[in-house]
C-alpha cells in the first residue's frame, strides 16, 4: 500500500513539473523592417528654380513597426553625389537649404527608422538655380539608359543609350561619345551624336564610356564614366 501511495505522489509531482503542457510557446522576436522609399515632390525634375533658397519636399515614408522616421537629404553638383554640397537630416517631409546661384544640382532622399534600418535612396531629381544675368543654362548631366552599369555583354556589338535635359527647352542637344578600354576613356568615337551609339566589342574586355552633352550655345556638361565587361 505504501509503495502504491509513493508511486501516485511521484506521478503527480512529475506531471506538475512540466508534463502538463500548459506553458505558452515563446513568440518569435519581431523582425525590424526598413521604411518605404521616399517619393520626391519638389523641386521637380528638370526645374529652373528662380530662388536659390530651395524648400525641398517629399512624401512621407511608412514604417511597419511604427518607428520614428528620420530623412537624409543629399544635394550634389553631380550625379555621383561625391562630393556632397549638402547632407542634412529632417524629421519632417521638407527642408529649406540655401544653394549657390547658377548651378545645376542633383538631389535624393532616404528614410531611416529609430533602429537604424534605412530605405533605398529615392530616385534622383535635377534642377537649376537661376544665376544673376544668365541667359544660357548648362545642360544637366547625361543619364544612363543602357547597357546597365557593370553588366556583362555577350554580343559582338552594343547599343549605348542615354538621355539628357536642359531647362532651356529650345536648345538642341548634341553629344560627343568617348569609348574604349582605357579608364578614363580618351577616344572620341562620335561627335554631334543623338542619344545612342552602336559600338563593336571584343571578348574578355572591360569597356569605359562617357558622354559630353552640348547645347549649341557654348554650354557643355561632361557626364560620369560608365563601364561594362564582355564575356
Amino acid at each position: 500500500m505504501k509503495n502504491l501511495l509513493y508511486i501516485a505522489v511521484l506521478s503527480i509531482s512529475l506531471w506538475s513539473c512540466g508534463g502538463g503542457g500548459g506553458d505558452e510557446p515563446t513568440p518569435p522576436p519581431v523582425v525590424n523592417t526598413a521604411p518605404t522609399v521616399p517619393t520626391l515632390t519638389y523641386p521637380t525634375n528638370n526645374l529652373l528654380c528662380i530662388d536659390n533658397v530651395v524648400n525641398f519636399q517629399w512624401n512621407t515614408s511608412t514604417d511597419a513597426e511604427g518607428g520614428v522616421i528620420t530623412y537624409q537629404i543629399e544635394v550634389s553638383k553631380n550625379t555621383q553625389f561625391s562630393p556632397l554640397a549638402h547632407n542634412v537630416t529632417s524629421t519632417t517631409t521638407s527642408k529649406s537649404i540655401t544653394l549657390e546661384k547658377g548651378i545645376a544640382y542633383y538631389w535624393r532622399v532616404k528614410a531611416t527608422d529609430s533602429k537604424s534600418a534605412s530605405s533605398n535612396y529615392s530616385t534622383t531629381f535635377n534642377f537649376y538655380t537661376e544665376g544673376v544675368g544668365i541667359t544660357n543654362h548648362l545642360p544637366f548631366s547625361p543619364v544612363l539608359v543602357s547597357p546597365a552599369l557593370n553588366s556583362v555583354q555577350t554580343a559582338s556589338t552594343v547599343n549605348l543609350q542615354w538621355t539628357a535635359n536642359d531647362v532651356d527647352t529650345g536648345d538642341t542637344l548634341t553629344y560627343d561619345v568617348y569609348f574604349g578600354t582605357a579608364n578614363p576613356p580618351i577616344t572620341v568615337v562620335s561627335t554631334q551624336q543623338t542619344t545612342s551609339f552602336n559600338a563593336s566589342l571584343s571578348t574578355s574586355k572591360t569597356y569605359y564610356w562617357k558622354v559630353v552633352v552640348k547645347d549649341g550655345k557654348g554650354g557643355q556638361t561632361i557626364g560620369q564614366i560608365w563601364s561594362f565587361t564582355t564575356d
